[in-house]
């Protein structure tokens, strides 16, 4: 399930930032199936698709097999590895790459430090690259995901350091990365402590036994609490 866009908005704007990175996630997230063409589903036969898998320097699992470790189906896999393809001939692609294709989402600002994140959030295996994989298995849980996936892949990218918890600095740097990327022209009038703000902020409601430190657990807890508190409406 996926929260309506006015609920996402409510939440943005009653509880601060708390929900960007998840908004963000989303969005780019959908802009980036744009960008790779993933909008119209072609009704060509898919034995074009099946040789090219074999063709590329990395060579991807079987779509049947994709289809069964994602929420996707197999024509949607197809278009989704073309748009890959025709961005990553090679098959992968490098955090440098990974940049590049975002900062053409976000002109108005800086979006390295945040690409950065979301490529390390991506790139599951550590190993400096994301394959189609690891692509479709991230956007699986972003727009197919239950709230728990979602969550848990929104932790995952908080957590910077990946030791299981999210501290102020970490998630200073994360706004630090989001007020860069969506530029001055978007917070015009931002004043200087306002990520520091946003930080406390999300402290206050996340840290439930304010150890200076937000689990996993006080993360889910916190955000479904928030979600529980709204009326759903076009689920």
């Amino acid at each position: 399930m996926v929260l309506p866009r006015n609920i996402l908005e409510d939440e943005w704007q009653s509880e601060g930032l708390q929900t960007l990175g998840i908004v963000l996630l989303v969005f780019s997230s959908l802009k980036l199936l744009h960008f790779l063409g993933v909008i119209d589903f072609s009704e060509e036969d898919s034995v074009e698709d099946e040789f090219e898998l074999s063709t590329v320097c990395h060579r991807p699992e079987g779509l049947e097999q994709l289809q069964q470790q994602t929420k996707f189906t197999k024509k949607e896999l197809q278009v989704l590895y073309r748009g890959f393809k025709n961005e990553c001939p090679s098959g992968i692609v490098n955090e440098d790459n990974f940049k590049q294709i975002y900062s053409q989402f976000f002109p108005q600002g800086d979006s390295s430090m945040y690409a950065h994140f979301l490529f390390n959030a991506f790139d599951t295996d550590h190993n400096g690259s994301v394959s189609f994989e690891d692509f479709v298995a991230g956007l699986s849980v972003i727009l197919r995901g239950t709230i728990d996936d979602k969550l848990n892949w929104a932790f995952n990218l908080y957590d910077l350091n990946k030791d299981g918890c999210i501290t102020k600095e970490e998630m200073m740097d994360i706004m630090k990365s989001i007020y860069d990327m969506m530029g001055k022209y978007t917070y015009p009038n931002m004043q200087e402590e306002a990520p520091r703000e946003h930080v406390e902020n999300f402290f206050q409601k996340m840290d439930r036994n304010k150890d200076g430190v937000v689990t996993i657990e006080e993360f889910i807890e916190s955000c479904q609490k928030v979600r529980d508190s709204k009326p759903i409406e076009n689920e």
